[in-house]
């Protein structure tokens, strides 16, 4: 078989494979569709639509509401200004690049014996944290 006619058969069976699992959910009312959680086993990626994004600046309570990512509204977003490294402790106040945001203050979790490897991890008395491990010497 020459080499084009091989990829020309492929370029086929590649289409029918695509065409066929583009869209699993066509046959369903569009109340019950429902966006995937994942992108694996999705088709047309671009083509989806975005999902509903809420936003806290007219009301700020929806970062009280369970599930949400965190109770302070900042910049439109609802965040956790204990643990964001975008807004760590207060709006605004970004970590840099080393450092992780740790109880509302920017920590380096490569030398912090109270924050060592990652947020409130304790090295104990006596004890050093260097390359982000207790007693690493």
């Amino acid at each position: 078989m020459n080499f084009h006619q091989l990829f020309l058969v492929l370029a086929m069976v590649m289409a029918i494979t695509l065409s066929s699992t583009t869209s699993e959910t066509t046959h369903l009312p569009p109340a019950d569709r429902q966006m995937p959680t994942s992108f694996q086993g999705t088709g047309r990626f671009l083509g989806q639509k975005p999902r509903p994004v809420f936003t806290c600046n007219r009301r700020p309570e929806i970062c009280k509401m369970r599930g949400s990512p965190g109770p302070f509204c900042c910049n439109k977003i609802c965040v956790d200004v204990e643990t964001d490294k975008f807004n760590c402790g207060m709006c605004g106040k970004k970590c840099s690049y080393s450092k992780i945001c740790c109880e509302g203050k920017c920590v380096s979790p490569l030398s912090n014996p109270k924050h060592c490897g990652r947020c409130n991890h304790h090295c104990g008395k006596g004890k050093s944290c260097v390359y982000g491990m207790c007693s690493y010497a």
